[in-house]
């Protein structure tokens, strides 16, 4: 062919090419024009000219002049053979080389190995790989574990050798994990579902759970568990597949083993037979197939076929010799090369080698080393027998160690715990020494007071003589009547006294906050009631008393004037008594006047008290009057309601009750709250607006159970009701939904004459912004209006008077500016339904239903005469019967009313709904908005506890957090929770130990995805608690034996005392309740009908599918949720959202497709669209208030195709720290309040930036920071401690380093004085200090000796002035210095004022900024200040303030806290607003060192270490979520290891963390939880000295790959590296709020 020809030809072109170019190979054109030889040490045929440099390097060399190995050699080119390049010895040379490259070093070869082999000789696999490097033909693969290994560890964990996976999890077993555990079924590879076997103890088939014949049972009775023998089969099957590779094994290695130099001129000579053999064949075979009519031929053939399957046996035998004689070559090769042999010596070695093979032959066979061999084989299999049975201990003692492990935490937590009492009790002995020494001192004190007093009485008594010898001299009736006048004194001030008890008790506050021991409004009121009346029975009798009391003042006024007079005559006759009786009688009329002010207001007080309790006792029987029938009418109701099944006499007595209780609720209630609202204004007092308090949660626990009524309303074309929806106006703004029953009496006369009818409207008084249902045309009409023109949307495809003469269903629903209405018309006979949907849209850019929540209304079947409909819904009242299911999220009732006009129950009953479509699926499950709660009481007469308690319930919720089940008996209790969508139960049966814990830390199985999962809490022996999801084992944990002490359960929720009570709410992770459905609740097997149990209070029947949308997202700035729904929204598109945010800048929605990105952001408080490059900013910048915004975004023509949905956050595939329930935007975090903040430690520039406009301003305290202090005690929910231990506000704490201080870049030119307060035990510190920047004018004021001292200079002299008390008694003192123009003040607690004058003439004074607080910077006031005052003040500050004004804006914070309340301990705290240490020079993190400390964390993620180099090298450790990680980079790559402890790392306990590393190997331990990671070695690397951060880092510092940026928030203690203790207080910087020595407590 064609093709052929050519190759043909260009072969032959280059043949001659090459040919002629031979010829002059090794010569090279040089650029001088001259040929020379080309220098290619011997392994190249040409070069390139003008360059030389060699082509074609051969031998396994490389370079310009092959002077070089390739990688993967070894050798010295230049020197030559035998020294050129050979296969790196990496184990082995040529046949197992897994070396990248390697190199001589010290007289020996190194290898640098291939990524799955590790050694000095790549001898052995490394780490997540196995196999036999030393092997010929075996590799190192890969660890194939089927994903059930340890998922903390960068490899997976198999044997390095035969690669059997060592720890299988997720309930799998095998050399593979590839198969479920015993007792489990499934798929282990693929699905990953292995499932617990649910055959009562007995064994099931592992694929498809099928149960197996029957186990020998064991008896309920006893605690011996049920043994299967099944686990041993699946050992012994492992132990024998072992046993089969280590066979393969020893086989191979002995076909590899060296036959000698015999052996390869035997197989020489086999070689050069069998090739004489192939020809003989092939010859034979060719000549027999061409006489195929022979049979001698044939037979030939067959023959010759056999003996050529034997030849062909023989090659592969002999190739098998030739490859070890090869191997045998190879290794003779690489010893010479690894003992760097000469030809001689190794020519020398091979004559031995043959010597040694002479000798072996001669010699006689080996019978009796034949027999002794055995004999010892023997023994070998006895001892590899004991060696098993040795293994099989092993293995049992080694399950035992983690049990073991967990006993002695245990004893070492107890031994702890002792240690800690035994401080506690030595404190508390010094502290008994300490009281002691203070009694004996007081008592001393006190015997000397006695003395003092009988002094005095001794000096009375001589007093009250000489008066008794004075009054000898006056007239006896006299003297009586000045007797009775001290005792009617006496008597006004006892009286006095009384009164002032009696009215600072409060009567009508006791009166009403005596009833807070009911249960209900009607006891509640009926026993203030009582109360009040016995309070209006006291105030008129005190009030006759003090009317007879009035009456005895005046007459003995009288009396104490006519002795008045008698006393001025006896003046005129007794000279010698004038003095005494004018004493006596003007101290008796000034304590009379007194007395009678004192009545006078005494009397004022009574009459407004008795106004007072007159009002309270008019509300209250008024309010007991009325809900006194009411509550019994009410819970006939209730029980007529619940034992209802189908029967008209119950239906109607259920009307009947319901009528009453309408009509109590239209009066009552307004009234009530009216009188309950003045009541409250006229008595402020903490007991009466508490009880007020409860009132009006009993009202909304009311109102709570009223939306849950499900009984239709009857509407007679005149009536109408007015619903109170509790649902927010600003939640129905973008999406409106409401669902509603509907049965239309068609056989109505009135119907027929007037057929529209108006349903429901909801919207604004003034016909703005509403929507609607009426009926127009026969035709089911949606009426909608969003500030422009109305949309109808009406329902043609099912006339009215096509509708059954049954309740029906109506859906409507808004979503913007679209609108949907959805009819379902079910059916009698069976659940087959029809139903139909009709959609509409506003034409104009209106979106949001904009009600004002004091001017919406709801009415449903009509309206009162006074209020005017829009014109679209201007119609007749409705005519039927009317019941509403939902709005939005949330159930309601038209029994949930602000008014009813024209609704009598009585005679227009409701009509029943019975059908098969409504009922089935309500009887299967309740709903719980989190306000109600279910409560069985006497649970045991169902079933009883046992050797075996059971509780089993079905729960569906999209919430993160709720109560699902709570027991309480006194101070012990049964909680089972919901925390952040994942169990939590906590119990306490009087153990001695305190409450336990089981949760499910591990993360098995969440529970908030809005899907039904089925919970078991089963008690075992008393002792045993387990905890099972979707019958799946997902805890256990042992406690004391101890019988479950409980009568009553709480399901969904509690009352409010009960969850905010002492005893409870601190064992509680919140007190939320659940919102959701609940279904199947049992106890022991038993079932129980909730509705039924008459503690049930505010839950109802059905599992409304609204309720169960995820339609809020909550973000903490590190989170996000995505869909991976395939949609284009460059094409068609509309959406929209609300936000709500309190950030000035973020990311709120982001779609790529291809290289176009659609993003909606927010920067600096406006809102960005960035659609392919182009953007669009809003005007305002002020949307990061707080407050909801709607954002609403299209790229569509005029009408949309696709249909609008709201979305179900519920349904997208990725959540990362989203919570989809709740928003707490109002209470802002800490960390975005620091952003705000003053009080940081950020550089000085940016503080310029904000106070440079107005530069004489000093700014007032932000109310960022009035809120940092109100939130104080939030709290990580993983946490045992509140984030912020309780700080005094706008106070802080110094001390701790020599230079603690807070610095100001901003200082008022001309200020005179300032003023602080401070509190300290120290003798010695800085408080305050200002100097220009050559420090000779300052002014300063410190603590010395514990005196106070103001310093400042007057031009070259110093004023210096001085407390003369001493002020560290740790109590809070104001000091107030003042330097004026010639005169110096200090002012301390305003009672003492301290002056220096001096000299102010002619002499300028100006300081420069930063001014210091608390401490001064290094270096800073030593020409001033004495020594020991210039270290940091050790206390806390507030209250600064310059010229009167606060000062608030620190620039830089370096070792400031807040200033906590409360016991504290040894340690250093790291506070929520930010810091970090930095070590000083002389300890440093190289390639080895060992860091160990004690942490007590308030948040479960922070930066606990950090270190870096300049390199990009870094060493990172921080906790994320309770798991501590450490993470290196050592210039090659990022590793890392991970523990995550059983129990919670935030438990408020002291916990011990350690770190070791060696070069590339990391051991990362706490408390005894150790794991390990093994990185790349680099062989490049270098010690450096670089500085260490602990506690944060600042944020430039960190690498994108690091997730956890946020600083440590708690104390860290005994913080030792390399076994050396490292002091805080000398670290070289402490930035931000650092507290170092001092840790609070609690």
């Amino acid at each position: 062919s064609f093709n052929l020809y050519i190759t043909y030809h260009t072969k032959t072109i280059l043949f001659n090419f090459l040919s002629i170019f031979q010829s002059l190979k090794g010569i090279l054109i040089a650029f001088s024009g001259k040929c020379s030889p080309c220098n290619c040490n011997g392994n190249a045929n040409r070069c390139l000219d003008g360059s030389g440099i060699c082509v074609d390097c051969q031998r396994n060399t490389t370079g310009q002049h092959c002077e070089q190995c390739l990688d993967g050699f070894i050798g010295d080119v230049v020197r030559g053979v035998p020294t050129f390049c050979q296969p790196c010895p990496c184990p082995l040379p040529a046949l197992a080389n897994f070396a990248v490259s390697c190199y001589r070093k010290s007289g020996s070869v190194h290898c640098v190995c291939k990524e799955n082999y590790a050694g000095p000789n790549c001898e052995r696999c490394a780490p997540g790989y196995y196999g036999n490097p030393l092997l010929i033909g075996s590799t190192c693969k890969k660890c194939d574990c089927n994903g059930n290994s340890d998922p903390n560890l960068i490899f997976e964990d198999c044997d390095e050798v035969t690669g059997q996976c060592r720890n299988c999890l997720h309930h799998t077993s095998g050399f593979k994990c590839e198969r479920c555990a015993p007792g489990y079924y499934g798929d282990a590879r693929l699905a990953k579902n292995c499932t617990a076997c649910s055959c009562g103890g007995r064994m099931c088939d592992s694929q498809t759970g099928e149960c197996l014949a029957d186990s020998p049972e064991v008896s309920t009775d006893t605690d011996c568990p049920t043994i299967s023998c099944d686990k041993c089969i699946w050992d012994l099957t492992d132990d024998i597949r072992l046993s089969v590779l280590a066979i393969d094994e020893s086989k191979a290695t002995l076909l590899s083993i060296s036959t000698g130099v015999a052996a390869q001129r035997r197989l020489n000579d086999l070689n050069l037979t069998t090739t004489h053999l192939q020809v003989q064949t092939l010859m034979t075979f060719w000549f027999s197939h061409g006489n195929e009519a022979s049979s001698k031929g044939q037979l030939v053939q067959k023959e010759t076929t056999e003996i050529n399957n034997r030849a062909s046996q023989l090659v592969q035998q002999l190739n098998n010799i030739r490859d070890n004689i090869e191997e045998i070559s190879s290794k003779s090769k690489y010893y010479a090369i690894q003992q760097e042999l000469s030809p001689e010596e190794i020519a020398q070695k091979w004559s031995v080698a043959e010597e040694m093979l002479k000798e072996i032959k001669q010699r006689k066979p080996f019978t009796n080393q034949r027999q002794l061999a055995d004999e010892e084989e023997n023994a070998a299999e006895e001892l590899l027998q004991q060696i098993e049975a040795f293994h099989e201990k092993y293995n049992d003692t080694r399950s035992l160690v983690t049990d073991v492990l967990e006993q002695l935490s245990e004893q070492d937590v107890k031994l702890s715990n002792l240690e800690e009492a035994l401080d506690e009790a030595l404190d508390h002995v010094k502290q008994t020494e300490d009281i002691n020494r203070e009694n004996t001192a007081r008592l001393q004190r006190q015997e000397k007071q006695h003395g003092n007093i009988k002094e005095q009485i001794d000096e009375v008594n001589n007093l009250i003589f000489c008066n008794l010898h004075l009054l000898s001299f006056l007239p006896s009736d006299s003297v009586h009547t000045s007797c009775f006048s001290l005792v009617s004194f006496t008597f006004c001030s006892l009286f006095n006294r009384n009164l002032y008890g009696v009215d600072s008790n409060g009567l009508v506050q006791r009166a009403i906050n005596a009833s807070n021991a009911y249960e209900n409004i009607a006891g509640y009121i009926e026993e203030a009631n009582k109360v009040a009346l016995l309070a209006l029975n006291t105030t008129n009798r005190v009030k006759d008393a003090a009317v007879g009391i009035d009456t005895q003042v005046v007459y003995h006024k009288g009396k104490s004037e006519e002795l008045l007079i008698r006393a001025m005559q006896l003046q005129r006759t007794a000279h010698d008594s004038k003095y005494t009786s004018f004493l006596l009688s003007n101290s008796h009329i000034t304590k009379q006047n007194y007395c009678c002010n004192r009545i006078a207001e005494a009397r004022e007080r009574l009459e407004q008290a008795q106004m007072k309790t007159a009002e309270a006792v008019g509300a209250t029987t008024t309010v007991t009057q009325a809900t006194t029938p009411m509550d019994e009418n009410v819970r006939l109701w209730s029980q007529n309601l619940q034992d209802f099944q189908h029967n008209s006499e119950a239906y109607d007595s259920a009307v009947h009750s319901a009528g009453d209780a309408v009509k109590k609720l239209t009066e009552v209630f307004p009234q009530l709250l009216d009188k309950l609202r003045r009541v409250e204004q006229k008595a402020p007092a903490n007991n009466i607006s508490s009880s007020i308090q409860r009132i009006r949660e009993l009202i909304a626990q009311t109102r709570s159970v009223a939306s849950k009524v499900q009984v239709s309303m009857m509407f007679e074309g005149q009536s109408a009701v007015e619903v109170n929806p509790k649902i927010n106006v600003e939640e129905l703004k973008s999406f409106t939904s409401m669902s509603l029953y509907i049965k239309l009496h068609k056989d109505n006369p009135q119907l027929a004459a007037s057929p529209d009818r108006f349903i429901l409207y909801l919207g604004n008084k003034n016909a703005k912004h509403y929507i609607g249902l009426a009926i127009k045309n026969d035709n089911l009409v949606y009426i909608y209006n969003l500030g422009g023109q109305d949309v109808e949307i009406p329902l043609d495809a099912k006339p009215v008077s096509t509708w059954p003469s049954y309740f029906s269903i109506i859906k409507i629903e808004r979503i913007g500016r679209h609108g949907k209405m959805f009819l379902t018309v079910p059916s009698l006979s069976s659940t087959a339904e029809e139903k139909f949907i009709k959609k509409g849209e506003v034409l104009g850019p209106g979106s949001l239903l904009n009600l004002e929540p004091a001017n919406s209304v709801f009415y449903v079947g009509g309206v009162p005469p006074d209020f005017k409909l829009p014109p679209s819904l201007n119609l007749p009242g409705f005519i039927g019967c009317l019941e509403l299911a939902t709005l939005n999220d949330d159930v309601i009732s038209l029994y949930n009313f602000k008014h009813v006009y024209n609704i009598d129950t009585t005679t227009s009953p409701p009509c029943a709904r019975d059908k098969l479509a409504f009922t089935q699926s309500r009887a299967v499950s309740y709903f719980f908005d989190g306000s109600g709660y279910a409560l069985a009481r006497n649970i045991e007469r169902r079933g009883k506890f046992s050797q075996v308690t059971r509780f089993d319930i079905e729960v569906r919720t999209p919430t993160d957090n709720g109560l699902i089940l709570l027991m309480i008996n006194g101070s012990m209790f049964f909680s089972l929770e919901m925390h952040n969508g994942f169990l939590y139960l906590r119990y306490d049966f009087g153990f001695s130990n305190g409450p336990v814990l089981l949760e499910d830390s591990m993360k098995k199985a969440q529970i908030n995805d809005a899907k039904f999962h089925e919970i078991s809490i089963i008690y075992h022996n008393s002792k045993k608690m387990i905890l099972v999801v979707d019958r799946r084992h997902i805890k256990s944990v042992d406690n004391e034996r101890t019988a479950m002490p409980f009568t009553d359960i709480y399901i969904g929720g509690a009352p409010a005392e009960i969850l905010h009570s002492s005893s409870i709410s601190s064992h509680l992770a919140g007190s939320i309740g659940f919102k959701g459905c609940m279904k199947g609740f049992q106890f022991q097997k038993k079932d129980f009908n909730l509705l039924e149990e008459p503690g049930t209070l505010g839950i109802s029947y059905g599992c409304p599918e609204d309720s169960l949308m995820s339609r809020n997202a909550y973000f903490n700035g590190e989170s996000f949720i995505a869909s991976s729904q395939k949609v284009s929204l460059f094409t068609e598109f509309e959406g929209g959202f609300n936000f709500r945010t309190l950030q000035p800048s973020g990311l709120l929605f982001y779609y790529s497709e291809g290289s176009d990105v659609l993003s909606i952001s927010m920067e600096r408080g406006a809102v960005v669209l960035n659609a392919s490059g182009t953007k669009i900013q809003s005007p305002d910048r002020n949307y990061n208030d707080g407050k909801t915004h709607f954002i609403i975004t299209s790229v569509t023509p005029e009408r949309l195709d696709q249909e609008v949905e709201v979305e179900d956050f519920q349904k997208y595939s990725e959540k990362v720290q989203a919570s989809l329930y709740g928003c707490p935007v109002e209470s802002p975090p800490v960390a975005l309040l620091h952003k705000k903040g003053k009080n940081s430690s950020k550089a000085k520039g940016n503080r310029n930036k904000k106070v440079g406009r107005d530069k004489d301003k000093i700014s007032q305290p932000s109310s960022s920071l009035k809120k940092l202090y109100q939130v104080n005690l939030q709290r990580d929910p993983q946490c045992h401690l509140p984030m912020n231990p309780k700080a005094t506000e706008h106070a802080y704490q110094f001390g701790g380093t020599a230079n603690s201080r807070q610095e100001f870049d901003h200082v008022p030119k001309d200020f005179t004085h300032f003023s602080i307060s401070l509190k300290t035990h120290s003798s010695h510190g800085m408080i305050f200090y200002v100097s220009d920047q050559k420090e000779t004018n300052f002014m300063a004021l410190f603590v010395a000796h514990g005196r106070l001292i103001f310093m400042f200079n007057a031009g070259h002299q110093k004023i210096r002035i001085k407390s003369q008390e001493k002020y560290n008694d740790g109590l809070w003192h104001n000091v107030i210095f003042i330097r004026g123009k010639n005169i110096g003040r200090l002012i301390i607690d305003g009672l003492r004022v301290l002056e220096e004058p001096f000299d102010g003439n002619g002499n300028t004074w100006q300081v420069t900024e930063p001014l210091y607080i608390g401490g001064v910077a290094p270096g800073k006031a030593v020409k001033n200040i004495q020594i020991n005052s210039v270290y940091s003040f050790s206390g806390c500050l507030s209250n600064l303030q310059l010229n009167g004004r606060p000062l608030t804006s620190a620039s830089q914070t370096f070792s400031v806290t807040p200033c906590f309340e409360g016991p504290s301990e040894a340690g250093t705290y790291f506070s929520s607003e930010g810091g970090y240490v930095v070590l000083d020079e002389s300890f440093s993190l190289g390639l080895k060192f060992e860091v160990v400390f004690e942490i007590r964390p308030r948040s479960s993620s922070g930066i606990l270490l950090h270190g870096h180099s300049v390199n990009g090298e870094y060493l990172n450790m921080h906790m994320r979520n309770g798991q501590v990680t450490v993470k290196l980079n050592n210039g090659i790559r990022d590793f890392s290891t991970s523990v995550t402890l059983k129990q919670s790392l935030c438990d408020g306990r002291w916990h011990r963390i350690a770190v070791i590393r060696d070069a590339n190997v990391v051991q990362l331990d706490v408390d005894s939880e150790v794991n390990h990671v093994v990185g790349p070695l680099n062989p490049k690397a270098i010690d450096h000295r670089e500085p260490v951060f602990i506690g944060g880092v600042p944020e430039s510092l960190l690498t994108s790959s690091l997730t956890t940026r946020n600083s440590f928030i708690g104390c860290i203690r005994n913080f030792m590296i390399d076994e050396k203790p490292v002091s805080f207080s000398k670290a070289a910087l402490v930035s931000g709020a650092v507290s170092i020595n001092t840790c609070p407590a609690a």
